[in-house]
This record gives C-alpha cells, structure tokens and sequence, in this order.
C-alpha cells in the first residue's frame, strides 16, 4: 500500500514551531510521508536563516519556495504574496501531493493557499476561527484561508464555534488544540544549564526574552511603537536584569524596529544581549526557564506569548493592540506603548509571587498537547475525493 503524501508548507520561524510536532507526528505515521516546502524568512540571512534550524531537526526539506526580497513599503506584502503564489504553484505542480498542509495566517502562508486552492489540491489548515483586532491583517487573511480550505483544525473551542459560523460544514472541523502545547507535555526543549551556558545567563538573576513585530496597518509607525519598550527595558537592564531580544518577522516595518534594536544594543548597556532568532527549541526552552524552571518573563507584542507561554507556567507581558481580542489565559498581562507601564507589568511579572503561581496553575484554554498525534490520524484516513473538494456553504 503506497503512503499518502503530504506537502507541509512554513514560511516563519514561529509557525516552524508549531508544526513541528505535526511533522514528527506525519513523519512517525507508517501511512504518510512528507513533502517540506519552506520559503520566507526561513531563506532570509538577515533573520537568521532559520531553513538551517528545520535541517537541524532532522526534517528534509523537499523544496525551497523563493520570494525575492522587495523594499519595506506597504506594497512589500502585495509583492511578496504574489511571489509566493508563482514559486508554489511550479513546486505543487512538480511534486504532486496528495493533500496540503498549510499553518496561520502569515501572508507566505495566504500564498501557499491560494497557490493549492487554485490548482485544485485538498487543503488542511490549522489555527482557523482565531479572533484579533488589533490592527494586523493577519485576521482577515486567516478568515479568507479558511474559506479556502477543505479541513480545519482549530485550537480551541471558540474558534471552532467562528468556523461553524462562517459556514464550514461540521464534518470538516476538528478542535484540536495548540500544537505547541505537544512539546511542553514531553519536554523537548533546550534545558536552562544549556541556555544559561550558551547566552551566559545567571540563573539567580530575572530574564526577559523580548519580541515586537511591526503592525501590519501602520508599518510607518513602528520605530515609534518599539521606542517606550526599549526605553522600560534600558531601565530593568540597569536595575540587573538580563534581557535577550529577538528580531521581530520579516513584515512591512520589520527592519525599521530591528534597526531601533541594534541602535539599543550599541549603547552600551550591560546585560542585553540580541539575536535574529532562537529558533523552536531554544524559544521554548526559554520559556520553561522563565516559566516553571525560574524567573522571568516573554514581553512584546507575539501571538506566541498570548497562546504557548501559559504551557510553561511563563508570565507573558503583551504590549499594544496588536493581539486584542485574542484568546487567552490568565497569565497575561496587556499593556499600552507607554514605558511605564511596561516596566511596571514586567516587575509585577518578575516579583509577584501570587501572580507567578496564577501563571502555573491557571486553565489552558488552547488543549491538552495530543495536537500532532490527532491530525496525523485525519490526514492519514480522511477519503480525498469529490465530498472533500466541492465546498458547499451552511447556516
């Protein structure tokens, strides 16, 4: 009996996390085989290049989708996504999988969709019926992709409801929780001596790890927005913390806020460290540090610390509109671009015991970390034939 095949498409460092454990779930399953598209940033030098982290893991990666870089503007997404859509359709139409796999909402992803959708392949998508209002056009763009797609499996139950409620028909949605949350279960991560030898942390003293993306509505604006962030965190390093920044995705704004970065880590100040990226393992290793192995905190403005910090006991410091309205756990704390403020939710994250133990113990509303086991199973047995391509709508 000859394996179905997948073809699995990732475009950023933090949707590499999150399929991660599919892919070890497709890649175990004796009735699949994967096929690894990976483009975007993961093919960037200047955002460290991340395809090396995917080879590193053990995963081959069966094409590399090529979107030429175009100057940080608004069309710079326009562009970018049409690119997209051009290199993947020549490498479906080379491979010849039987189903795809496409995560988010990113626009690399949005064109990997329209490239699959269009050349009439069955499409699986995954994070489907999240809800954000703060500005980025991922919402809109995740709307569309599951209108697109032929299964959904969502991470959690509300999503699922907005899934429904567009008019996918029930057969088609599997509420399957957080991916990420597979590998906080089993502890596949880097361990806090590793960390700490690596970055020269001091494991009695408290750490931030920060990211701040640009908006995607309002690119102009992003040195302007990271500026208080940078300025509440000059004044924690100061006071003894440790701080380790990463760079923010490649979006329009992008590299306006990580030239504030390098601007920030030339002043001199002692105990801030920057680098483009930590990568799936580290990142989550991070977080265990921060989380139940220590003290410390993930601020900035990630859908990353709104849905996978809570897996780790980690406090989570979200900073500006850009995941308002999202879904999530007690052990966030939002605040507006004002350097007090941020300061003070950090040290409130750092120093409040009741807080810190709230984070540990608090509901995870994003699963119970079987994601990766779960979709495997449907793609492996799901009939590909007619019922699944002809979309119909419900109400």
């Amino acid at each position: 009996m000859s394996k179905r095949t997948v073809a699995i498409f990732t475009g950023s460092r933090s949707e590499y996390g999150l399929l991660y454990p599919i892919l070890r779930a497709i890649a175990a399953d004796t009735r699949l085989e994967y096929q690894l598209l990976a483009g975007g940033a993961h093919l960037d030098e200047d955002f460290g290049r991340t395809v090396a982290e995917i080879e590193r893991d053990g995963f081959r990666v069966s094409s590399e989708v090529r979107i030429p870089a175009h100057p940080d503007t608004r069309s710079y997404t326009a562009q970018s996504i049409a690119d997209g859509v051009r290199s993947v359709a020549r490498i479906l139409e080379e491979l010849r999988p039987d189903i795809v796999l496409i995560y988010g909402d990113r626009f690399e992803s949005f064109a990997a969709m329209i490239a699959a959708t269009q050349m009439n392949f069955p499409v699986a998508h995954i994070e489907g019926g999240d809800y954000t209002e703060g500005g980025a056009l991922d919402d809109s763009v995740r709307h569309a992709m599951t209108k697109l797609a032929h299964l959904h499996f969502t991470t959690n139950e509300q999503a699922t409801e907005r899934v429904l409620k567009l008019g996918e028909e029930p057969w088609r949605v599997t509420t399957a929780g957080l991916p990420a949350l597979d590998l906080a279960r089993q502890g596949i991560f880097t361990g806090p001596d590793d960390l700490a030898a690596e970055f020269g942390f001091d494991l009695l003293r408290p750490l931030i790890l920060f990211c701040q993306h640009s908006i995607a509505t309002e690119p102009e604006k992003a040195a302007e927005q990271v500026a208080p962030s940078l300025h509440a965190l000059a004044q924690l390093a100061s006071a003894g913390c440790q701080v380790l920044i990463t760079y923010p995705n490649n979006d329009a704004g992008g590299r306006a806020i990580i030239a504030a970065i390098e601007d920030f880590e030339g002043s001199g100040l002692r105990g801030v460290l920057v680098v483009p990226s930590l990568g799936r393992s580290r990142f989550h290793g991070m977080l265990n540090l921060m989380g139940n192995a220590g003290r410390g905190v993930l601020a900035g403005n990630s859908s990353a610390g709104i849905k996978e910090t809570r897996a780790f006991g980690c406090p989570c410091v979200n900073i500006g509109p850009r995941q308002r309205g999202r879904l999530r756990c007690a052990n966030v704390i939002d605040v507006d671009f004002d350097a007090a403020a941020i300061a003070g939710a950090i040290r409130r994250a750092l120093d409040d015991r009741e807080f810190r133990e709230l984070c540990r113990t608090c509901e995870n509303v994003y699963g119970a970390g079987d994601s990766g086991a779960r979709i495997a199973e449907i793609l492996a047995t799901v009939p590909l034939d007619s019922k699944l391509l002809r979309k119909k709508m419900i109400y």
